[in-house]
């Protein structure tokens, strides 16, 4: 596989006669561990702090740089006439750091305003999806999990983006469709059901909404997909199908008035129920030194003992180059589900240097 990786880098540079082949890159390199915590008995889980729920990067009570580490290259080349290639490649610490194509997707600039693309792509969810990796991009050490859990978080397929202005107010859209075919989904297979699980996302269609004016930032989005699970090969059953439908609803406000700034995200997913999640944080900029507070939560409604859990974070970002900065953070969460049960309590530290280059 890494050979593979190796011969499309050298097919890619071979190009540079006939296209302008650009490379950027991105790397976090994090270490931490958990100050204290329940564990999950039940389960027989020691204490855990489940920094990143998709890619399952878990402290324990040792100091560890493994979880979060990761180094990221994008590679675009613009071919002319509207058209541009892009993928990215990224090696994460959490998969003992073995590349794997995150993004792999065309596109083809229809006017200023339109653009049309088909491949691999992130699934654009949430506020913070399209540079999830990237840690320079937000003042946190991570986008804060309780928000950020599903299990599904790439997509194959088509969209269509819009971009322009309305007098004062700058617009960007976005709708796609697609699928996902995840054979042996990290999340479910090694951390939930602990068994081979593949998870199957089909029939997705989306659509994101983006306005900005001055100090103020608003995002709504909306999708509709259809799922299906394997686990050990066998079909899951929901109410004796083998399919269920969820919908997912979310909505973003940002306010940044120069050296204070208010974030916020709410998501709702109705799948057997209702799943709510939201987070809202706080942070002052003091020239290259920014303080922040966090809050995030998740609450499965219906049930008689929902997955239910929150995190409370403090932390500290010191922009000590012009392509990086450092970060120290602190999270307490509190795991207030019985059956249901994540990682349990925990306190933890977390620390790293987000850089882009």
């Amino acid at each position: 596989m890494k050979l593979k990786y190796t011969l499309l880098v050298t097919a890619l540079a071979s190009t540079t006669l006939h296209a302008e082949v650009n490379i950027s890159g991105f790397a976090s390199m994090t270490g931490g561990q958990v100050l204290s915590g329940s564990g999950v008995p039940q389960f027989g889980l020691e204490p855990t702090f489940l920094a990143d729920y998709p890619i399952v990067s878990a402290y324990k009570e040792d100091l560890s740089f493994s979880p979060e580490s990761l180094i990221g290259l994008q590679i675009s080349s613009d071919l002319g006439e509207g058209l541009s290639v892009t993928g990215q490649i990224v090696a994460r610490g959490a998969n003992d750091y073995d590349a794997e194509f995150e993004w792999a997707y065309a596109s083809y600039e229809i006017n200023d305003n339109w653009t049309f693309q088909v491949g691999k792509k992130r699934l654009p969810l949430f506020y913070y999806s399209d540079f999830y990796d990237v840690g320079y991009a937000y003042v946190w050490m991570r986008a804060p999990a309780d928000n950020y859990t599903w299990q599904i978080f790439n997509y194959e397929g088509a969209n269509l983006l819009y971009s322009g202005a309305i007098g004062d107010w700058g617009i960007s859209a976005n709708v796609y469709t697609g699928r996902e075919d995840d054979t042996e989904n990290k999340l479910l297979s090694e951390f939930f059901f602990q068994t081979p699980t593949r998870e199957i996302w089909e029939d997705i269609l989306g659509g994101v909404l983006q306005l900005s004016y001055d100090w103020l930032e608003l995002r709504v989005t909306h999708m509709r997909y259809t799922n299906k699970r394997f686990r050990n090969g066998e079909p899951e059953l929901w109410n004796g199908s083998d399919s269920r439908d969820g919908k997912f609803y979310g909505l973003a406000a940002n306010a940044d008035f120069g050296n204070v700034f208010i974030l916020s995200e709410f998501n709702r997913l109705d799948l057997d129920g209702d799943l709510d999640t939201y987070m809202i944080s706080a942070g002052y900029r003091f020239d290259t030194v920014t303080p922040y507070i966090m809050y995030s939560n998740f609450e499965q409604k219906d049930g008689d003992d929902p997955e239910k859990h929150d995190t409370r974070a403090i932390g500290v970002r010191w922009d000590f180059h012009p392509s990086a900065a450092f970060k120290v953070q602190y999270d307490k969460v509190e795991d207030d589900s019985t059956a249901l049960a994540v990682a349990g309590d925990s306190e933890s530290l977390t620390f790293g240097i987000d850089l882009v280059f």
